[in-house]
């Protein structure tokens, strides 16, 4: 334990001395929340990193969050915490892919989820969040919609948006896509008091049977806003695991044990210590063309997500 926060104390000295600011994705494990000069998802984060003075920003997450980071604040260093860590639906679907599906489809907005490579949101007309998905889509002007890369995130707003014409394509997040109805069942046989909250990333069939349904930080403030007691997490594991250190009177149950994101997983305090000594993570490089288009698609979500 004094290990950890050993190297803790000397992350914490190394930010101040080099004027770094620290960002960890809400899947990252609670000893790097600790250090982090903000937490939460990725979208909030690269608003946060623009924000900020700092000239070097270290992300702890996966590869398009550091790219996101990097559109929105071109003018500073970016590092990615662990090169390796990258996200198999942002992986799944790349510009030469969309690009032909374009050509077919002219006539389509093309929608693109934030868990998308910057090459690919170059080339898109609007990006959201899981937060704005509904709203901005709602909100476009043209009814005909290709909703990229998640099709179950896309069949959460085709269903609360049935007048728009949503194209889906086969993609997902593999981890929230592998939880089950029965696994559902299970948990609430388990903790019949607890309401179950999921991510629409999860399949149709299994946010189909949430009490309620949102984004990593929406399920967050659900749970430390409700006067109830237990909750089932629909989401990565780590979840319940922070939320019970920010509500000790509460207790969170994981909905499955398979939800856990190996990719979240690989960054490690040392990873951290070491890209504060210089030594570690990759510097986040992207051209200008890359990153004047791939804003556009983020600017046009600002513009799009209002009431």
């Amino acid at each position: 334990m004094n290990m950890i926060k050993d190297i803790q104390q000397e992350i914490l000295k190394l930010k101040k001395e080099k004027d770094i600011c620290i960002l960890a994705h809400s899947y990252e494990a609670h000893e790097i929340l600790e250090i982090a000069d903000y937490a939460g998802d990725s979208y909030a984060l690269s608003v946060k990193a623009k924000e900020v003075d700092a000239k070097t920003v270290i992300m702890c997450g996966v590869r398009f969050m550091a790219e996101t980071v990097k559109i929105l604040s071109p003018e500073k260093q970016v590092i990615l915490a662990t090169p390796e860590a990258g996200c198999e639906m942002a992986d799944m679907m790349n510009r030469a892919m969309i690009e032909k599906v374009k050509a077919k489809h002219p006539d389509y907005t093309v929608v693109a989820y934030v868990n998308t490579t910057a090459e690919l949101k170059a080339i898109c007309d609007v990006c959201v969040t899981s937060s704005s998905a509904v709203n901005v889509v709602k909100n476009i002007e043209n009814d005909k919609i290709l909703f990229i890369p998640d099709n179950n995130l896309g069949t959460f707003v085709k269903r609360l948006l049935p007048e728009k014409d949503i194209m889906l394509l086969d993609g997902c997040c593999p981890i929230h896509a592998s939880v089950t109805p029965e696994e559902v069942i299970r948990a609430k046989v388990a903790h019949p008091d607890a309401l179950i909250l999921i991510h629409p990333e999860c399949r149709p069939d299994v946010a189909g049977m949430a009490d309620f349904v949102g984004s990593t930080a929406d399920i967050m403030n659900f749970a430390k806003n409700s006067e109830r007691k237990e909750f089932i997490i629909g989401t990565e594991i780590s979840i319940a695991e922070h939320l019970q250190y920010e509500c000790p009177d509460k207790r969170f149950y994981p909905l499955s044990a398979k939800l856990i994101c190996k990719n979240m997983r690989l960054t490690t305090l040392v990873d951290v210590l070491d890209c504060c000594k210089g030594i570690g993570g990759e510097e986040i490089v992207l051209d200008n063309e890359t990153i004047t288009s791939a804003k556009k698609c983020i600017d046009e979500m600002i513009r799009l997500n209002h009431e």
